[in-house]
């Protein structure tokens, strides 16, 4: 089942950073970054947080749930949704021990990154 795009209004809601916190749809189910850095996964309509020290110790129980098949487990966020407040705070306290993700090279466009990927002709004889 698919997380429906009403589920993460309502993330996005209770969370209250406005266009700090935002999301990006991949095979039906979402990523949330945080400034960005991606601090959860929703998936079929579940929260799951990365796994931080940070984010734990704010958590008065913790339910590991998995985002995907062969992942590792993460924080199942799901009974905490209601608590704006925690919510902010474990989503925060999750990007603040994140680094920032390394930036994608550039992709060659243009005359010259054709040349480039053109097959070379065999010398003449």
């Amino acid at each position: 089942m698919a997380t429906d795009s009403d589920y993460i209004d309502y993330i996005h809601e209770q969370a209250g950073f406005g266009a700090r916190l935002t999301h990006k749809k991949m095979f039906g189910e979402y990523s949330l970054y945080l400034d960005g850095k991606v601090v959860a996964f929703a998936c079929d309509n579940s929260l799951l947080l990365k796994p931080t020290e940070a984010g734990r110790a704010l958590l008065p129980r913790v339910t590991p749930g998995k985002p995907y098949p062969d992942a590792k487990d993460y924080y199942v966020l799901d009974e905490f949704l209601d608590d704006a407040e925690l919510l902010q705070r474990v989503l925060q306290a999750t990007a603040d021990v994140l680094s920032l993700p390394k930036p994608k090279p550039a992709k060659k466009t243009g005359v010259k990154a054709a040349k480039k990927s053109a097959p070379k002709k065999a010398p003449k004889k």
